[in-house]
């Protein structure tokens, strides 16, 4: 996948200390968020599990902050409402998006450990590899669609009105650097998806592994999951690999994607919940 475009330089929201006590709280969970953004995804290719687990886990505590927000700063302001009940049905469809993909990728993995564990024939074997990366082939596809999609839809999110109510404003604000890191952390569980491997495919062995590897001959090692199984069936099928150390990295991404889910999961009820709270005052 080709390389997204540098994340923006680390923002920062200075809110007085006369709004409200609940933007404070949800602009210090967006700091910690910041934070991980920077320490932690200055390289897509390298993004770890771990690293999307923790993104996340802040981005759950993010929405529940918003939530009473919503409730508590935007009560009579309908027309900023409406907004961010449209936004919010797109959210729900990105993630909706992402969280299917994930779950093909997790139940394709599964497969893959599955046939490993079985150690069937080897033409068996292969047939398996072949459509655990014919599946990764089409993550790829996806996963460059999906980030256009979410880069579209965050240039459309709320406006920061013309207005003398600095409180409202900034509770705008906030709303808005809300949207960006959903867009952040969900693009970085996609590229966690579709990282690859570092071996450079040297004649013989499946073809479509070798349209997963990068071009670059001095590719360095890719400190991931997900690359490591490329590797690993990289290895296997050209008898570098032992089936043994395979499985292991096979099993390691399936535990990995299982807890991604979880936190995925955390997040989609999350973001339903904050429509809902948007209809709740809008029907008052």
């Amino acid at each position: 996948m080709e390389r997204s475009p540098a994340f923006p330089p680390n923002r920062s929201i200075s809110l007085p200390s006369r709004i409200h006590p609940t933007c404070l709280r949800v602009e210090a969970e967006l700091n910690k968020l910041r934070a991980w953004e920077i320490r932690s995804c200055s390289s897509l290719d390298n993004l770890s599990a771990e690293t999307i687990q923790i993104g996340l886990a802040g981005l759950s505590e993010v929405y529940r902050g918003v939530e009473e927000l919503v409730y508590s700063s935007l009560t009579h302001h309908g027309d900023l409402l409406e907004g961010a009940l449209d936004y919010s049905v797109k959210l729900l469809d990105r993630c909706g998006i992402v969280r299917d993909m994930q779950q093909k990728m997790k139940e394709q993995v599964f497969c893959l450990q599955s046939s490993l564990q079985r150690r069937g024939t080897d033409s068996k074997f292969e047939n398996e590899i072949s459509s655990y990366l014919r599946l990764r082939k089409m993550l790829k596809k996806e996963t460059s669609k999906c980030i256009k999609s979410l880069k579209r839809s965050e240039r459309k999110f709320l406006h920061i009105p013309s207005t003398k109510d600095y409180h409202l404003a900034m509770v705008v604000k906030v709303l808005r650097e809300v949207n960006t890191m959903t867009y952040i952390v969900l693009r970085s569980l996609l590229s966690f998806m579709s990282s690859s491997g570092s071996k450079i495919k040297k004649g013989g062995g499946c073809s479509l592994i070798s349209k997963l590897r990068p071009n670059d001959h001095k590719a360095k090692k890719l400190m991931n999951e997900v690359g490591r199984v490329d590797d690993a069936l990289f290895g296997v099928l050209h008898g570098t690999e032992e089936m043994t150390m395979a499985h292991r990295k096979v099993e390691k991404l399936v535990v990995s994607l299982d807890c991604i889910e979880k936190g995925l999961d955390v997040v989609f009820r999350r973001l339903i919940q904050y429509r809902v709270s948007i209809l709740n005052v809008l029907t008052r």
